[in-house]
């Protein structure tokens, strides 16, 4: 009942659009479709933080915020559908969950001027604002996430990765193909050998892959996978015996529902992350308070804490921080897209902000620029408790390798300006 009231709200906020004076953050979300799983508890948080910031706040600097909602499917070609859909009705940002979407929305953003968050996905190089105006991708981004799996298997190997075989198994698409270059480059750097090993969408075939590890007896195998891929991928490593300790996934590679199929076996698994898990934070008492308990939640209120719900929420943290910086530079409540985009470039996280909120030491503390839209690109590590069904925090979050991404960041960013004849900014 819930979902239903839930969807007739969303369809008649689509149709008469929403109050003239609120905030417009849509929600392109994927509810259906083989990546659901992950889709719904992320969509669930983002909402829901919207609606803990109308309630206990009265809204984001005394104006309320509205989400409009809209199934993509994970369907790149939806996307772009919602996109349009949704553009003119006061949007001031866009968070698609998708690097798809994300590479297709770039140029009609940037046009628009519409601000895009793609918050550990996209296209990697638009940490460069001098080149990506309307594209931020703070905290850390895919490559950060590559050199943060290496980063600690240098930790758990006394700095040295010499000889080590690596294996990555990755989802064949522009998603699973971002982390190659990097940990190409970081192969060279380190000394260890690097096979991959992609597999096709949606990833429920992954015998002969797994079969190629056996064979291999690589020393760490790194995933960069989505949706059913992950659990089959845990299940194929506890079928052939893999130490879960030396399996390291991707952020969109360690949730709950990656690792519950495999039952005990998947214990000591790992993933890289670049916010906190669990829901031992004061934010989620209010959460339960004016959302779950007031019967305002998007979903059954059943996600609260996990991974991705805490993701989709972190995410909507930061654009109501955003919104708030856009608030205070501009000295108006009523701010626009333009405005927004202002608020985004001069957003500063520390961790007063993040106590203040209910979420100490939740994520990184980071500032962005004009030049950097990234972030620092700080990572930790999580590690599943499979007797305890509990993703833990087992490191701080920390530096990756500047030198190496900085290069492919300026790399890949200067020649999408010069393809698109982009002058760069920021001087």
């Amino acid at each position: 009942m819930t979902r239903k009231l839930m969807s007739v709200a969303v369809a008649a906020a689509m149709i008469a659009g929403p109050a003239a004076a609120d905030l417009v953050f849509p929600d392109l979300s994927y509810r259906t479709g083989p990546y659901a799983a992950g889709g719904v508890p992320f969509s669930d948080g983002y909402q829901d933080y919207f609606t803990l910031v109308n309630e206990r706040d009265g809204g984001i600097g005394g104006v309320k915020a509205t989400v409009i909602e809209c199934e993509t499917g994970y369907n790149t070609e939806k996307g772009v559908e919602c996109y349009e859909a949704t553009k003119d009705k006061g949007a001031l940002i866009y968070q698609p969950l998708s690097t798809g979407i994300t590479y297709q929305l770039i140029p009609k953003v940037t046009a628009d001027g519409i601000p895009l968050h793609t918050m550990g996905y996209g296209r990697t190089s638009a940490a460069n604002g001098k080149v990506f105006s309307h594209v931020f991708n703070y905290p850390a981004n895919y490559w950060n996430g590559a050199s943060g799996v290496i980063n600690h298997l240098l930790e758990e190997n006394g700095g040295d990765l010499k000889g080590k075989k690596i294996s990555l198994v990755y989802h064949n698409s522009a998603y699973g193909k971002e982390p190659i270059r990097t940990l190409e480059e970081l192969s060279e750097k380190h000394g260890y050998e690097l096979k991959l090993l992609p597999v096709d969408h949606p990833g429920q075939e992954q015998k002969s892959q797994w079969l190629q590890i056996r064979r291999d007896r690589p020393d760490y195998v790194v995933m960069w996978g989505w949706g059913v891929m992950n659990q089959v991928a845990v299940q194929e490593a506890a079928n052939i015996r893999f130490p879960m300790e030396n399996f390291i996934g991707v952020w969109w590679s360690g949730a709950e529902h990656d690792v519950a199929a495999a039952g005990a076996k998947a214990n000591g698994y790992k993933a890289v992350t670049f916010h906190n898990v669990g829901d031992d934070f004061p934010v989620f008492d209010d959460m339960r308070k004016y959302v779950v308990d007031a019967g305002l939640a998007a979903g059954a209120g059943d996600n609260v804490g996990k991974v991705l719900y805490n993701r989709g929420m972190y995410a909507a943290m930061l654009a109501v921080e955003a919104a708030k910086t856009a608030q205070e530079m501009h000295d108006t409540g009523d701010i626009t897209a333009a405005m927004m985009r202002d608020g985004m470039e001069a957003l500063v996280i520390d961790e007063a902000k993040m106590s203040a909120l209910g979420m100490p030491n939740f994520g990184p503390t980071f500032n962005v620029s004009c030049e950097n839209h990234g972030g620092l690109g700080l990572v930790g590590v999580t590690q599943w408790d499979a007797d305890n069904q509990t993703w833990s925090l087992i490191s701080d979050f920390k530096p990756t390798d500047g030198e190496v991404i900085g290069a492919l960041v300026n790399e890949d960013s200067t020649a999408f300006a010069s393809e698109n004849g982009i002058e760069e900014r920021c001087n």
